[in-house]
């Protein structure tokens, strides 16, 4: 298998895959190569945790590699901070940062998953959450790794265990560009926003920093937890998120070297210009 065109990887995982599958052995497979991309990926989303063939994993990691490779990485030198951008009056201006763009692209020690509480990443075939796009990014690994701690704390609590809002657990980071991955389940608003809401995430914010302190990690990148299909009010969820993080600085504060904001929408840039903006 040594010496693969991208296209053979892609290939040969599709063929895998499909193969493992008694209800996809007999995928017809558009010959598209973008289709293809979209076929492998939801064919990864869709699989549950299992142990993977070395060989087949050596394919998959060459193949997201070189994906990865194309896409590009942003490493943390590239990102301006808010002392640059914002002001040099802003507190913690120069340990913190604002940047729109894809988490699985930025070349940091780690990136911040919001997680469901099964802590498996999303198995819908290609959805557009964050935990779809960074279990699709690190490959099968990261699921096999989630699976395990999971089923160490169901040997502990019993077979419904589900993982905590509010807690927080680190993973190697496998394929993607950052090192690692620190999992987090944030709370769900389903109808008035309430103070229990408020606490589960400022909760979110700093076990991730206590995990990144405790394991040496001193690039970070926060998504925006609870956001989009927890529908926790965006505006509401920046305040907490650079309180949070700016409380845990003056204590920690020689413990990180950059701290980033990430947002993917145009109304978390925003929410979040304006909340760090008002810092004082």
């Amino acid at each position: 298998m040594e010496n693969l065109t991208q296209n053979q990887r892609l290939d040969c995982l599709i063929d895998w895959l499909k193969g493992e599958s008694y209800h996809y052995r007999n995928l017809k497979v558009d010959g598209d190569h973008e289709k293809k991309k979209a076929t492998l990926r939801a064919l990864m989303n869709i699989r549950m945790p299992r142990n993977v063939p070395m060989s087949i994993m050596t394919i998959q990691d060459e193949y997201l590699q070189q994906e990865r490779q194309a896409t590009g990485v942003v490493g943390p030198d590239a990102i301006p901070s808010i002392e640059e951008t914002l002001g040099s009056e802003l507190p913690f201006g120069s340990k913190l940062a604002l940047w729109q763009g894809d988490i699985t692209t930025l070349e940091v020690d780690a990136i911040v998953n919001a997680a469901n509480n099964q802590l498996l990443g999303c198995f819908i075939p290609n959805h557009h959450c964050i935990d779809n796009a960074i279990h699709s990014g690190a490959g099968m690994a990261l699921r096999l790794e989630c699976a395990n701690y999971m089923n160490s704390r169901q040997k502990i609590h019993g077979d419904q265990y589900l993982e905590p809002t509010g807690q927080a657990m680190i993973t190697n980071g496998y394929n993607l560009a950052a090192s690692y991955v620190i999992h987090t389940v944030g709370p769900i608003v389903t109808g008035k926003l309430e103070n229990s809401h408020r606490i589960a995430l400022k909760s979110c914010y700093h076990n991730v920093l206590e995990r990144a302190r405790e394991n040496g990690l001193r690039t970070l990148a926060l998504c925006c937890i609870s956001t989009g299909e927890y529908h926790f009010p965006n505006l509401e969820a920046a305040h907490i998120a650079v309180a949070t993080v700016r409380d845990y600085l003056e204590n920690h504060g020689d413990c990180f070297d950059l701290i980033i904001f990430n947002v993917f929408k145009d109304q978390d840039y925003e929410c979040y210009k304006n909340v760090l903006s008002s810092m004082k």
